[in-house]
């Protein structure tokens, strides 16, 4: 599992024109990314991971400083350029496999206490963010 975070002060999703989940003010936005072979078990450990990253604010986390999370699921992180000029989408999870472990991280994140907001799996969407720093790191686990 991978996840793209960037710190933000603001982020939302809007699926046709409707704004379906924001955070306003700073904390995380989390692109993740799943591939065939993972499991509840990576999904609990990126959401603990997510939760804990020290990358605010005087290194604190999302848990020091109770900042919200806005997850997006996002197939594309398993895209693969390295050859030609078209990606290929192999690595990804096919929906039925990625959506469920999408909706774990999630879970295991408001079960550790954060705030989160989502975006809609599956759905073309339109995300809006102001990366404060600017500051972006990949996770994986």
């Amino acid at each position: 599992m991978r996840a793209v975070v960037q710190r933000v002060s603001h982020a939302s999703v809007t699926v046709e024109g409707e704004v379906v989940g924001e955070i306003t003010r700073p904390g995380l936005m989390a692109l993740v990314g799943v591939t065939h072979t993972d499991t509840e078990d990576e999904a609990r450990r990126i959401a603990r991971k997510l939760w804990t990253l020290r990358v605010l604010e005087d290194e604190k986390s999302c848990s020091d400083v109770q900042a919200p999370l806005l997850v997006v699921s996002q197939f594309t992180l398993y895209g693969d350029a390295r050859k030609g000029r078209r990606p290929t989408w192999q690595a990804a999870a096919p929906g039925p496999v990625a959506e469920p472990l999408v909706d774990a991280v999630v879970k295991e994140l408001r079960d550790q206490g954060a705030e989160v907001a989502t975006g809609v799996f599956g759905a073309q969407m339109s995300v809006g963010l102001t990366n404060e720093g600017p500051f972006t790191v990949i996770v994986e686990v």
